[in-house]
């Protein structure tokens, strides 16, 4: 083989299906990052983060790991970071590396029990509005006692599950591009490509509803999202105290989240509205149906077992008795070890969905290391510092939601907190004003991050799950979808934080 072929060879298997055009776009990246830090450290690192978010933005196109791995790789050659500080930032993300690893492969074993239950709640609750309030409002509930990731497995499992039984009950096979499919038991099925359509509309609009309602439990609780029990250890409030001093922030942003829920389903803006196609209801009942009059007393033993573990799930998150990724091992021993799962590869299928992410994650937490190495978000916490007073808060919280928004949410309240920690320690502010922002800067680092899948880790990861090509959500339509109740929400939280903390 010429050298001339093998380069092409190379070429073609660079990134291997993704458009051309992106291809060559990630290698002009990766030239000219090294030009950019010899000229300016500072404006490179800016520059790699919004290269890294173009990586995420492109998911459907080319899963991130690749492209974004390839930049976080270069940051660390040419010494926009090191690899200690990577291991380091690595290293205090762990217990999330546990969760994914761990809890989400739980969550796989409690497949049964959610699809059982959440299959009756879908076919008994015909109002769509409804429906969405009760996947917002038990999302949120959920999220103020367990992790975000955690309810957002749940909710990628329970979608995953509505999909598969329509696919198996209205083809037998898959969907094609034709009107009609072959079922397995011979019969010939009318597929409408509409109601394929707007079945996936339903289910965006659902799992986008419930991710944006894990945003609004998280920010209530000591519990609710990492950053929140960062921020209380460093200020030295207790569960209540947490709650009490959210209280003037969080609760108006859950109520204005929930009209903001009811209004765009009522309205049928940013691609809510869409209802439950009747064939697809037809065959969730049938479904359903079928489910109960075939269970034998093995599958209603099993479903006995996935509620008991369902149930220690909860008791044991609320109570902390252990950290998120134990407790998700737990269930996978409880869940496995009763239900008769012993077989080693069918186990291993639990960890597949949630691996790629986690090795996702890892190249994040390099990119945030590059952000702490070149004090990307140092001049600004300095600059509100300096502003009055009376000012200071609604602009903690302003910078705190930008950056969380195209930044990790966790290390933009690490930093902020610990400077504010220094100002108090220093004399520059006294423990009031500590309190105040401290509490602008939760909220902050909370609300306005639902603006794009770069700020939560739970709507990242249902970005790069399984689910979103399914029913075609790809990055700028979930910015879009997130886009009202971004504002909504960031417009109530920052009114709150400058009228009534």
């Amino acid at each position: 083989m010429s050298s001339q072929a093998l380069l092409r060879a190379f070429a073609e298997r660079f990134l291997g299906n993704a458009p051309e055009w992106y291809k060559r776009t990630i290698l002009a990246f990766l030239v000219l990052n090294p030009i950019v830090f010899a000229i300016d450290p500072f404006v490179a690192a800016w520059v790699l983060v919004i290269e890294f978010i173009f990586t995420l933005a492109m998911a459907l196109r080319c899963y991130p790991l690749q492209p974004g791995g390839l930049l976080a790789f270069e940051a660390v050659v040419i010494g926009m970071t090191s690899p200690s500080a990577v291991y380091e930032e690595t290293a205090n993300g762990f217990e999330v590396i546990l969760l994914l690893i761990f809890m989400v492969a739980g969550i796989v074993f409690l497949k049964e029990l959610l699809l059982f239950t959440f299959t009756k709640i879908t076919i008994g609750v015909r109002s769509k509005v409804l429906l969405s309030l009760l996947f917002s409002g038990v999302a949120a509930v959920l999220s103020a006692f367990l992790d975000a990731l955690t309810v957002t497995a749940v909710v990628i499992t329970v979608a995953s599950g509505f999909y598969g039984v329509y696919h198996r009950v209205a083809s037998g096979k898959h969907f094609s591009q034709s009107d009609h499919d072959l079922s397995s038991d011979g019969h010939i099925h009318e597929i409408h490509r509409e109601d394929l359509t707007q079945f996936r509309a339903f289910l965006r609009s659902l799992v986008m509803h419930a991710a944006v309602g894990t945003a609004l439990g998280g920010v209530t609780t000591l519990v609710g999202e990492p950053q929140n029990l960062l921020i209380a250890t460093v200020a030295g409030w207790e569960f209540i105290e947490f709650f009490v001093r959210m209280a003037p922030v969080s609760l108006p942003v859950l109520a204005a989240g929930l009209i903001t829920c009811a209004l765009l389903e009522r309205l049928h803006w940013f691609g809510y509205g869409a209802r439950l196609p009747e064939p697809v209801r037809h065959a969730l009942e049938e479904f359903d149906r079928a489910e109960t009059e075939s269970r034998t007393a093995q599958e209603r033993a099993i479903l006995v077992v996935q509620a008991v573990v369902a149930a220690f799930l909860v008791v044991a998150l609320a109570l902390h008795w252990a950290a998120v990724g134990l407790i998700g091992l737990s269930v996978i021993v409880l869940a496995t070890a009763f239900s008769g799962i012993t077989d080693e590869h069918r186990i291993g299928r639990a960890f597949e969905a949630a691996l790629p992410f986690t090795s996702l994650l890892v190249v994040f937490f390099a990119i945030v290391a590059v952000i702490h190495d070149q004090d990307l978000f140092l001049p600004i916490a300095n600059g509100v510092l300096s502003m009055p007073r009376e000012v200071q808060a609604p602009m903690f919280f302003v910078a705190n939601g930008v950056l969380s928004a195209i930044s990790d949410n966790v290390f933009v309240a690490t930093v902020y907190i610990n400077e504010i920690a220094q100002a108090l320690e220093s004399g520059a502010i006294d423990r009031d004003q500590f309190d105040v922002l401290a509490v602008a800067i939760n909220t902050g680092t909370n609300i306005p991050s639902v603006a794009t899948p770069n700020g939560q880790a739970a709507f990242l990861f249902l970005l790069t799950s399984a689910l979103a090509p399914l029913i075609r959500l790809s990055y700028m339509r979930m910015v879009l979808m997130a886009l009202p109740y971004a504002v909504t929400m960031t417009l109530t939280g920052l009114l709150a934080v400058t009228y009534l903390l």
